[in-house]
Order: C-alpha cells, then structure tokens, then sequence
C-alpha cells in the first residue's frame, strides 16, 4: 500500500458522480476535505504510535469543552446513578481518549491485522465464530462503538471469511471516498444506507458469507427497546436479516489495550426465538442484542462512544 494518504483508488473515488452537484457544496466539501486530508496526512507521516498518542491528547484536551460532552455526561448520569460525578468525568475523558486514538489510528489501518505474526490485534473466543462458520449459513458479526471500532471486518478476513461492512457513510463525499479506501483493507465489499447497501446485505447472505454491522446508533424509524433501563429507537436491520435469512447473529467486541493493541472478542451466538410471530421474535433478537451491548459496556464504560444520542431527549 502506498505510504501517502491519498492512494489512486481515492482519487479515483472523488470523481463519481455521487459528489455534490451545486457548486458551493463542492467548494465546502472540498475544504472540509483539504483540511481532513492535511490532518490525516501528518498522522501518517507521525508514525501509528506518535500518531495515536496526539489523537488521544488533543481529544483528551479539548473533547471535554466540546457542547456535545454534556450529552454523554447526561447518558453516563443515567445509565450509572450509582457512579460519582468524578468517576463519571473521568470516563468521559478517557472515551475522548480513545476516540482521539481511533481518529488517528485511520492513517494507519493498513498496520493492524491479527492471526499473523506481528498482529496487534489478538481475538478471543475465535471457537463461537468457527461455530457460526461451520454452519454454512453465513451470519452477521454485530458490535458497537467501542475500542478501535474499524478493526472488526479485518479480524473477519484474517481468519478467513468473506463478507461485507454495513456502514453509514460521512455526510462529506470526499471523506467519504477516502475513508472508505482505508475500510476496504478488511472487507473489500461494502455497503452503505439505501437501495444499493439492501442489495449488497442480501447478496452477501444469500451466498452464505456475512455481515459486519454496528448496533449500537439511535435508529429513528426502528423500534422501542430498552437500553440500560430506558426506552431507546433500536434498529430491527440485524434481528429481521437473521430470522429471514436463518443467519447467526455473533456479538463481538474490541477493547483497546496499551501500545496501539487491541482485544476483539467473539461470543456465542444469540439464541434465535422461533415463537411463530415475526414481530415478537424481532423484538427479542434487538432486546438481546441491546443487553449485550449494556453488559460489555458496564464492564468498561469507557471503552464506548457516549457522544450518540442514544435515547430521547439525550
């Protein structure tokens, strides 16, 4: 791969004709791209470490003045009563951290890899993803925002598999299109929100390979289901996908450790319900999955991204 951040592919990318088609959005598109890639590029030319240590500084230093910090303050408080204020800023500081580091951490997605010698990335509980594996139906790896949240289609490739990363693509086409580049060193096919990303899901299920997907965003037109005790828009995409299609759903999740390191563990798959009523047994599926993700994320809760508007009024 080429040690620059704008490889050919990319700027191949910046020319389709999804680009915004008035010419003041692609002057603001373009300067907001000229100074992501500038940023980008000194990460690069940093090196991974140095590079994630000033990702994680900067946040650290200026995410807790950002506006959007009090509303992760305002989910913490809810979801940990029982937690100081203290204990709780000193979480939201080190959320900062890592989202810092993972910024960072895009210039040099080429540098993670597991199952290899050399790998920063180590995976547990490999055994339930060659259990799902060896049913020859596919599936859906689910996980949420927490650690280095890229590396879970890379550790899908590694061990072999094919696939392809659901993902919601940047509001900016030109981030976008570079981001996207970096992605694709995991799972090369992928699909993004509407028509096309539908298509890409059911070919990928239908030819029994699977799906790597995030779970944990507010989905206003999914449905009510409880996180943590409260009421939140929950995306009923992976639980409809596994009862239509019989595909296992597997839970993963990635925790960083020192040294640009990172843990993703697998888990067993979630029972799937087969009450005889769809409606129930997608409720279920999410209910599940919405424990899963509280259970991981009350273990370290720093280790989750906060700053989404999770519940209403959040």
């Amino acid at each position: 791969m080429s040690d620059t951040t704008t490889a050919p592919g990319a700027r191949k990318a910046l020319k389709k004709v999804y680009a915004p088609t008035t010419l003041a959005m692609r002057a603001v598109y373009a300067l907001e791209y000229a100074l992501f890639w500038s940023v980008m590029t000194l990460f690069r030319v940093l090196g991974l470490r140095r590079a994630s240590d000033l990702g994680g500084w900067l946040a650290r230093k200026l995410g807790p003045m950002i506006p959007v910090t009090r509303r992760a303050q305002k989910a913490m408080a809810r979801a940990f009563p029982e937690m100081s204020e203290t204990e709780r800023d000193g979480h939201i500081r080190a959320m900062w951290d890592n989202l810092g580091r993972t910024v960072a951490e895009y210039a040099h997605l080429d540098k993670f890899w597991a199952m290899k010698p050399g790998a920063r990335i180590e995976i547990g509980g490999i055994e339930n993803a060659r259990a799902a594996i060896a049913k020859g139906l596919g599936g859906l790896f689910v996980s949420g925002h927490c650690g280095n949240w890229e590396l879970m289609p890379r550790c899908i490739a590694d061990i072999g598999e094919k696939g392809t990363l659901v993902y919601r693509p940047p509001n900016n086409p030109y981030v976008d299109a570079w981001i996207s580049e970096k992605r694709r060193l995991g799972l090369p096919t992928m699909a993004a929100k509407g028509g096309d990303g539908v298509r890409a899901i059911i070919k990928t299920l239908k030819e029994n390979a699977f799906i790597a997907m995030l779970v944990d965003q507010k989905a206003n037109d999914g449905i009510s289901v409880p996180l943590f005790g409260r009421a939140a828009m929950t995306s009923p995409t992976a639980p409809t996908l596994s009862l239509k299609h019989g595909a296992p759903i597997v839970p993963a999740w990635c925790v960083r450790l020192p040294d640009q390191r990172f843990r993703v563990t697998v888990y067993p798959e979630i029972p799937q319900p087969n009450t005889g009523d769809r409606v129930k047994d997608t409720y279920e599926l999410a209910l599940a999955l919405n424990r899963f993700l509280e259970e991981r994320i009350r273990e370290n809760p720093a280790n989750w991204l906060w700053l989404h508007s999770r519940w209403p009024k959040n």
